[in-house]
């Protein structure tokens, strides 16, 4: 009989932890920001170097195809993965070795303040032969709180990193 109510005591304590963790897990789900992509940011053109910008002097094109986040919740903190999916398109003057494509994650208080961001570079060996990649590119971010309300507060902008004069080609093009 001893035996039998250890059994069904570890048996609540595992159905218990099993319960806490499912709603740990549903907690995490509701409060995972989900990423917004900011709206100039989405497509990128790079040309060669010098003056010329028709479609002869496309180095290439890359888009941000998706963006998402998987979290996790622990004490005090939220873990969240940015997951990116980026598109690139080799033009036709396209050049050897490495293709390397900016993007940014910043994460955004309730005020609409930055306080946490990261610039990184998507790698490609792209060219006139193989001229298409995609990858999917992840991120970690900790989102701190004192209270799980706080984490409602919190916004993650996602975009690729175009230079001003990349920029400015996408909004007289209307690309957006």
């Amino acid at each position: 009989m001893t035996i039998g109510k250890y059994a069904s005591f570890a048996l609540a304590a595992l159905l218990l932890a099993g319960c806490g963790s499912s709603a740990r897990e549903q907690q995490a789900a509701s409060y995972c920001p989900q990423p917004l992509t900011v709206q100039d940011a989405q497509r990128l053109t790079r040309f060669k170097e010098g003056p010329g910008r028709d479609p002869r002097d496309v180095m290439f094109e890359a888009s941000l195809v998706s963006a998402g986040t998987k979290c996790q919740i622990s004490r005090n903190k939220l873990e969240v993965e940015v997951l990116l999916r980026i598109a690139v398109n080799a033009g036709p003057s396209v050049g050897t070795g490495v293709t390397r494509v900016p993007f940014f994650v910043r994460v955004l208080d309730g005020n609409g303040a930055v306080v946490q961001g990261s610039d990184q570079l998507a790698d490609y060996k792209i060219s006139a032969a193989s001229p298409r990649g995609l990858s999917q590119e992840e991120m970690a971010v900790t989102l701190p709180f004192a209270n799980v309300s706080d984490l409602g507060g919190y916004r993650i902008a996602v975009g690729l990193k175009p230079s001003q004069q990349e920029l400015d080609y996408n909004r007289s093009s209307g690309v957006r």
